[in-house]
């Protein structure tokens, strides 16, 4: 093991910024599961660099960024993150042996991202350079999800490109105590203000359940995610997407909302979405987390699902409008509608749209669209993580990949048991194959999907056997 010592040029105490706010009252609903909001990352060592220019790679990273030296503890005020201006960071150092260096570092950073942080004294970050050869190879790293978001995590990797190749990179101006001090003027709180009024329009009325059904008892682990790779699935989303002239995202997000819309019985999804949140030209390129949850609705159409895909385009945008506000204040909200209606509405159901591109680059050519449905044959679905408490009812997540489409869904045993989950993921890839060369009429998705009405007790309609799962 080797330190890192860091010396960074300011150090302070601020409220949470609205990002970190959602973040920290997710770490604590999940309790020991908050181990799902760890974020493993890799960063490749790009040519031949000695262990010394990794080192100091990682300690212009740690001085740059402020949230890669904050902690965070809840005070009489409420909780606050805290910025060290210096300290050390202990590195392990881990010889590849004879395997692949990348591989050994993304094994590596699953398990620095399996021990829940102490996020009043720990730094946010876990790191282990692996070696071989006596060379650095990789970085792999978990970091807090209350310290990094996705976008954050992107640049993080091109900055490390930049110092590996000695570039000196420029100041980096707007830090989460930056945003945090931005957030309490206008136009936040007005911003906050009209999405938490367009969520309390659509929480007011709407159903107070992911699902009708009652729960049953649930496997153990209780919250469980099945993967699917399909590159049918990502042929079809892409080829519709350039037909409708609408993002990938728009095609996946109605083909899992009509599929989610089916299993659940009911004419209309209601599900949060994952918003990066980075139009403000200031914090596009600031490390910390920014991502709030948008509040989706699709009322399925009554004609085809090319109309639910042009639905669900509108309500995204919608969605993406309105998801900027103080978690805090939408809290409030969401605890009055209880008080109302007996009891908060649950929204347990989510989309995530993981990609840095909207396309998949790498993908094999394929012939005509009735030739798509072939490469059915080669999907592979497979249970990827499992957690006792994630509190998830259903949870989409579109994984990048440059080569073939990666869909995965985390349900929550008590009320969608796992061979349901895999003919949801199945049903989606059936959807969007089959409409690359036919219309598909609302009223025949249970068919097209092999999915119908779940209700606690009964094998979904048409659910796939195990075999299917190879």
């Amino acid at each position: 093991m080797v330190t890192v010592a860091f010396s960074g040029s300011r150090e302070g105490q601020a409220p949470l910024t609205w990002g970190q706010r959602l973040i920290w009252r997710a770490v604590h609903l999940m309790g020991d599961s908050q181990t799902f909001l760890s974020c493993p990352w890799v960063l490749p060592v790009y040519g031949r660099r000695d262990l010394g220019s990794v080192l100091d790679a990682l300690r212009v990273l740690l001085e740059r960024h402020e949230s890669l030296r904050t902690t965070f503890a809840l005070t009489p005020e409420g909780p606050v993150q805290r910025v060290r201006r210096g300290g050390e960071l202990a590195v392990d150092l881990v010889d590849a042996g004879q395997e692949r260096a990348l591989r050994v570092a993304e094994r590596l950073a699953g398990e620095l991202g399996r021990t829940p942080f102490a996020h009043d004294r720990d730094l946010p970050l876990r790191c282990a350079v692996v070696v071989k050869n006596g060379r650095p190879m990789a970085l792999a790293v978990a970091f807090s999800h209350l310290a990094v978001d996705f976008q954050a995590l992107n640049t993080l990797s091109e900055e490390w490109k930049a110092l590996l190749r000695g570039e000196e990179l420029p100041p980096a101006e707007w830090q989460p105590m930056d945003q945090a001090a931005a957030e309490r003027e206008e136009p936040y709180p007005a911003r906050s203000a009209r999405s938490v009024r367009y969520w309390h329009s659509v929480l007011a009325e709407g159903p107070l359940d992911v699902f009708d059904h009652p729960p049953r008892e649930a496997d153990d682990p209780r919250f469980i995610e099945v993967g699917m790779e399909s590159v049918a699935l990502a042929t079809a989303a892409q080829r519709l997407a350039e037909r409708w002239t609408m993002s990938t995202t728009s095609v996946l997000l109605a083909a899992c909302a009509t599929v989610l819309a089916v299993v659940s019985g009911r004419p209309r999804a209601v599900m949060q979405l994952v918003h990066s949140n980075r139009r403000d030209a200031r914090v596009r390129t600031m490390v910390g987390t920014v991502e709030q949850d948008g509040l989706f609705v699709l009322d399925l159409p009554a004609t085809d699902f090319a109309a639910a895909c042009r639905a669900a385009q509108r309500g995204a945008l919608r969605a993406y409008r309105n998801a900027h506000y103080d978690p805090f204040e939408m809290q409030a909200m969401r605890e009055e509608i209880g008080r109302r209606r007996g009891r908060e509405p649950d929204l347990d159901a989510f989309f995530n749209d993981r990609r840095t591109v909207g396309t998949w680059p790498g993908l094999p050519p394929v012939g005509p669209d009735e030739d798509v449905a072939r490469l059915t044959e080669n999907t592979r679905t497979y249970v990827t993580n499992a957690w006792p408490g994630v509190r998830f009812k259903a949870f989409f997540t579109v994984v990048s990949a440059p080569d073939t489409g990666k869909l995965s869904l985390i349900v929550d045993t008590a009320y969608l048991p796992p061979h349901t989950a895999e003919a949801m993921l199945r049903g989606v890839e059936a959807l969007l194959v089959r409409a690359l060369t036919e219309e598909v009429p609302i009223a025949a998705v249970p068919e097209v999907c092999g999915v119908g009405p779940y209700d606690g007790r009964l094998r979904t309609a048409g659910s796939p056997g195990a075999d299917r799962s190879r």
